[in-house]
């Protein structure tokens, strides 16, 4: 199965000064393409402690996919991040620069930093904003506002895309943890290849719990989650 590492960076991030966002959408789509996240990761905005991060986790991922630090004020160090991280030099890209010089004609020597770009990176475009993306090696590097990196992960989803999509079942019960753990630990040995997680919550009518098995198999889904509506129906009702 394909894997990926998602790594967000920005100092607004670890303060809470920002929502990471990002990560859970990313997750998300990236599981319904069949791309197994291995870890999620929010960095400060630092040359070189992202780049170690990067050198350290990226061998170990088929993708590594970062968001954030593109734009032209001074906390913004992607490119330098990624950059040390490959050791390699950033250099202009002439097209890219002068297409933002083109789409940018009152302030060009704002965005023309925009086209300093790792050697050897690959450019990606920015269908809702200034900033271009780019990937290198196994590297994608996207926006951090939302919406524009929603829209350039679009463009690339097809070449992370895995063997097979993960598929889920997910159910709530208004039950306790304690009262369902044993179907739960039976579910996990009779069907391994199947990932089972319960999620509790605690509301003023009473507790609840969503399970949720996910697999790139469709019939072991389907056989686990036969087995695991009926176990856990009438454990809930004890």
């Amino acid at each position: 199965m394909a894997t990926a590492a998602i790594v967000t960076i920005g100092n607004e991030l670890l303060s809470g000064d920002v929502a990471n966002t990002n990560g859970s959408w990313l997750a998300g789509r990236l599981e319904a393409i069949g791309v197994a996240v291995r870890l999620i990761a929010v960095l400060p905005d630092e040359i070189e402690t992202a780049a170690a991060f990067l050198r350290l986790h990226g061998p170990a991922v088929d993708a590594v996919i970062v968001t954030g630090g593109l734009g032209g004020t001074p906390d913004d160090v992607t490119r330098e991040t990624v950059a040390a991280a490959f050791d390699v030099p950033q250099v202009e890209y002439p097209e890219v620069a002068e297409g933002l010089r083109a789409r940018f004609r009152r302030d060009p020597d704002y965005v023309t930093p925009w086209a300093h770009l790792p050697e050897g990176s690959r450019p990606l475009e920015n269908p809702l904003g200034g900033a271009p993306g780019f990937a290198i090696g196994n590297v994608y590097v996207l926006p951090g506002l939302p919406s524009e990196m929603e829209a350039m992960y679009e463009l690339v989803e097809a070449e992370l895309r895995g063997a097979a999509p993960i598929l889920s079942w997910r159910r709530t019960y208004a039950t306790t943890e304690s009262r369902i753990v044993e179907v739960l630990r039976e579910l996990e040995r009779r069907h391994p290849d199947v990932r089972v997680g319960s999620y509790p919550s605690f509301r003023p009518e009473g507790s609840e719990v969503e399970v949720v098995l996910k697999s790139s198999d469709p019939a072991e889904l389907a056989a686990a989650a036969a087995w695991a509506e009926a176990a856990l129906a009438e454990a809930a009702a004890r």
